[in-house]
């Protein structure tokens, strides 16, 4: 039955080049021979991390360009070229706030947007924090750190600086697992 709903891609075009993202038309074929040009998105993976220091989250605050607003959200970036995801979250964790993980857990993989990236998103959980006291961000990046108390972050999800997608998928991940660590 299932099998009825996949595509083909049959054809590649690359439509645009950019610093983070190429977009390319595919030309498809479905299995019941419908055909259509499509709109896909190749950017690398991203990783997030949700950082527990003590009763509160590690957060950090930074101007997002595309909603001209401040956000108010996990640390995270982009995956580099030959590194796995938890290297890239540790990295970045310690770059953006200068914490450390003593401990690093996989909470989830997910499609940030299937309709349009082919990317996955990495949320990771960091415990037993060790600050360093450096950041050591990129050139082109302005950002400040600071904590804020756990239950505090989760009521005022959605609201206000809170509007980061990503960040409410990786809060959804957290409650999952904390959910289970209380079970267990």
């Amino acid at each position: 039955m299932s099998e009825k709903l996949k595509w083909r891609i049959t054809g590649t075009k690359r439509l645009l080049h950019t610093p983070v993202f190429d977009v390319n038309e595919q030309h498809e074929i479905a299995a019941t021979g419908i055909e259509g040009d499509y709109v896909a998105m190749d950017a690398p993976d991203w990783a997030m991390v949700v950082a527990e220091y003590q009763d509160s989250f590690v957060l950090v605050r930074q101007w997002r360009h595309s909603a001209e607003c401040l956000s108010l959200e996990f640390p995270g970036g982009v995956v580099d070229g030959g590194e796995d995801a938890a290297t890239a979250a540790r990295r970045e964790l310690k770059e953006e706030t200068g914490f450390e993980a003593g401990k690093l857990t996989h909470l989830g993989t997910v499609s940030p947007n299937p309709a349009l990236f082919k990317n996955q998103f990495h949320v990771y959980l960091a415990e037993e924090l060790t600050q360093t006291g450096t950041q050591s961000l990129d050139s082109d990046e302005l950002l400040t750190y600071e904590l804020m108390p756990t239950d505090e972050v989760i009521r005022g999800y959605g609201k206000g600086e809170f509007a980061h997608a990503l960040m409410g998928t990786a809060l959804m991940l957290y409650l999952q697992h904390r959910q289970k660590r209380n079970d267990d």
